[in-house]
């Protein structure tokens, strides 16, 4: 919590799964595959215990992946499609998963190095115009792992996007992105 109470959430939207939880805790509450996935056939059928709905997010998407179409929003670290993103966040925040009321928290999110910064600005916008949240910080996920781990070098390895990063001092050596 901040110094005002407010929970402070923390999301690492990856191109292939999200991590998400709270400040403060050393793991994640929820990590589950960013994907989107809408019927290829439209069908009322439940397949076990999931009914198969026009959009499915995350977790029961995965489960159904056959039956639907599936789109990941993001690509090498950077969103592709904000519509697909939404709905992530939507299930992320939502009582499908962390169940919170964003105006009452502020938000530390993660990104790729050299994140383009049209990208940046357009989540922040939707942080804190769709979302409300009270603060929302954006800092490269490595970084935050080289600062937690008192590191002076990190490889890091997603689903689609890999890099090393440097630390000397406590500044980043961009050049070595």
């Amino acid at each position: 919590m901040d110094s005002q109470g407010r929970k402070v959430v923390v999301c690492d939207n990856g191109t292939g799964f999200v991590k998400c939880g709270y400040g403060g805790s050393n793991f994640p509450e929820h990590i589950f595959p960013a994907l989107v996935g809408r019927p290829i056939i439209r069908s009322t059928a439940k397949v076990g215990n999931i009914e198969i709905k026009d959009l499915m997010v995350g977790d029961e998407a995965s489960e159904l992946r056959s039956m639907l179409e599936v789109n990941y929003p993001m690509e090498n670290g950077i969103v592709r499609n904000w519509d697909d993103m939404k709905h992530l966040w939507d299930y992320t925040f939502g009582p499908e998963k962390l169940n919170i009321d964003s105006r009452n928290c502020k938000i530390l999110l993660t990104e790729p190095p050299m994140n383009p910064t049209k990208n940046r600005e357009k989540i922040i916008e939707v942080m804190f115009e769709t979302y409300q949240f009270s603060g929302v910080y954006i800092a490269i996920q490595a970084v935050l792992t080289l600062y937690a781990q008192v590191l002076h070098g990190l490889s890091a390895c997603g689903r689609f996007t890999s890099y090393l990063i440097f630390n000397i001092y406590s500044h980043l050596i961009r050049r070595t992105l």
